[in-house]
C-alpha cells in the first residue's frame, strides 16, 4: 500500500521540478532579451536560469521549441493586460481605448519583436508565433469594430486589413524605432489613423 502511494507522489514531485526548470529557462531567456541582449546563446540562457547547457537542452531539444514557450510566454504577458471594450460605446471611446490598450501590449511585446525579427527569417517557430500575433489583434479588431467593418460592405475586407496594419507591431516599430516617436505620439497617430479609417469608411456607406 505504501508503494502505490510514494510512486505517484515521487512522479508528481519530478514533474513539479521539471516545470520549475523550464519556466526558469523560459524567463531568463526573456529576462535576457529584454535587457537588450536580442540573440541570446544557449550558454547565456542556461547561465541565468542557473541550470546546466546540458539541462538546457534536455528539457527543450533545440532553439525552434524554446521559441515556442517564449512565445507562449510573450502571449501570457499581453493577455494579463487585456481587458474587454464594451461594443455599444461610441466609436471615438471605442478607438481611444483599443489604441490605448494596444500601445501597452506592444510595449510590452518589444524587446521580443526586436529579437524575433533578427531570427525569423531562419526560424519557422518565430514567424508562427508573429502570424498568431496578427490573427489575435485581428480577430480583437473584428470584435471591437464589428458594427463599422459590417458597414463597409464589399470593402470590409480591406478595412479589416488596414486597421491590422496600423494596430500591429510593424506600424509600432516603424514610429519608435524608425521616427523615435514616444509612446504617448505613437499611441495618439495610431488613434488618429484608426479613427480614419473607421470614419472614412461609414462616409463610404452613405454616400
Amino acid at each position: 500500500m505504501t508503494d502505490t502511494y510514494e510512486a505517484p507522489a515521487r512522479m508528481d514531485g519530478r514533474a513539479a521540478r521539471a516545470e520549475r526548470t523550464r519556466n526558469a529557462i523560459v524567463e531568463a531567456h526573456l529576462t535576457l532579451i529584454d535587457e537588450g541582449d536580442l540573440k541570446p546563446t544557449g550558454e547565456r540562457i542556461a547561465e541565468r536560469a542557473g541550470v546546466s547547457l546540458r539541462t538546457l537542452w534536455t528539457n527543450f531539444k533545440d532553439m525552434e521549441t524554446l521559441f515556442a514557450a517564449t512565445g507562449q510566454r510573450v502571449s501570457e504577458r499581453q493577455e494579463a493586460l487585456f481587458r474587454p471594450i464594451p461594443v455599444e460605446s461610441p466609436l471615438s471611446r471605442r478607438v481611444d481605448e483599443f489604441c490605448a490598450q494596444r500601445a501597452q501590449m506592444l510595449e510590452e511585446l518589444a524587446p521580443s519583436a526586436r529579437a524575433s525579427a533578427l531570427r525569423e527569417p531562419f526560424s519557422p517557430q518565430l514567424r508562427r508565433n508573429r502570424e498568431a500575433n496578427i490573427d489575435r489583434v485581428r480577430s480583437e479588431i473584428e470584435k471591437v469594430f464589428g458594427q463599422e467593418l459590417a458597414g463597409a460592405g464589399r470593402g470590409r475586407g480591406q478595412l479589416l486589413d488596414a486597421l491590422t496594419v496600423a494596430s500591429t507591431w510593424s506600424a509600432w516599430s516603424m514610429m519608435r524605432d524608425a521616427m523615435g516617436l514616444d509612446v504617448e505620439t505613437a499611441r495618439a497617430v495610431m488613434t488618429r489613423t484608426l479613427g480614419a479609417l473607421l470614419v472614412d469608411a461609414i462616409a463610404a456607406g452613405l454616400r
